[in-house]
């Protein structure tokens, strides 16, 4: 038996295990127990050692960071501990946590990001290039803006596209695709098709890619809210050699024990 917590940001939802009870089987525990009608169903698992995380995806892949987990943890921390600023060690570095509010089992918390990476780029679908950019977030990211409220482009469907560029030889890590549809200076909306959990109500990172290629490459404010089928979340970053920052709920869920 395997105890876990389950929780969620805006519907991207992740169990916390501690990592102990991985038993070196991180990949084939994830897989087991993030299907979604075999198992508890998550898009990844949060595996806690102390203050250091490891996220392993739905389909037992290893990523470097979630955003959207850490803040998980970090409410899960801060409901456990009462502290009201976590640090957590993640494989794209240590991400401070601030608890902003508390209301039961919902959490509103301010984490630091690092500093995102932007450069243009391109890639070749069917003989189209399609223009991006390039994003790093400590995970891979690749961004395009869209034209239509249904977020395809150019006819293409958005989750089609996504999957095309997510697991192209192009990228041989994998990457994550956001599709970013801008609604004024202030404000975009996004979808998101994530590596190796494939499209989710929401993401951290993804967020934080998508603003900061809005912010450096298109000119629009430091301060963007983020819109996601799951909910939005508000992004920062004063300057490109500051710290972004992303603020965003986390709601734990239940605690519980499976048979892995």
């Amino acid at each position: 038996m395997i105890p876990y917590v389950k929780a969620h940001a805006c519907g991207n939802d992740f169990l916390i295990v501690d990592e102990h009870f991985a038993g070196g089987c991180h990949a084939e525990v994830a897989r087991n127990m993030c299907a979604r009608n075999a198992g508890i169903g998550a898009d990844g698992i949060e595996f806690l050692a102390g203050h250091s995380i490891r996220l392993f995806n739905s389909d037992g892949s290893e990523a470097e960071i979630s955003g959207n987990g850490t803040r998980c943890v970090a409410a899960w921390l801060a409901h456990t501990t009462g502290a009201k600023k976590i640090v957590l060690r993640t494989h794209a570095g240590a991400r401070a946590c601030r608890v902003v509010s508390v209301t039961g089992n919902h959490f509103e918390i301010e984490a630091e990001m690092g500093i995102p990476a932007v450069s243009p780029g391109s890639y070749l679908y069917q003989g189209r290039e399609i223009p991006g950019a390039i994003v790093s977030t400590g995970n891979p990211h690749f961004v395009l803006f869209v034209d239509n409220d249904d977020f395809s482009y150019h006819g293409i469907p958005w989750v089609e596209l996504g999957k095309d560029i997510c697991e192209s030889p192009s990228f041989p890590d994998g990457t994550n695709v956001e599709f970013v549809h801008v609604l004024s200076k202030d404000e975009i909306a996004i979808r998101i098709y994530e590596r190796g959990a494939g499209p989710t109500t929401s993401s951290g990172t993804g967020s934080c890619a998508a603003a900061a290629a809005a912010m450096t490459l298109h000119g629009m404010s430091r301060k963007l809210r983020v819109d996601a089928p799951g909910g939005a979340q508000l992004v920062a970053w004063e300057r490109d050699d500051a710290q972004m920052l992303l603020t965003g709920p986390a709601d734990l869920i239940a605690k519980g024990e499976a048979y892995v």
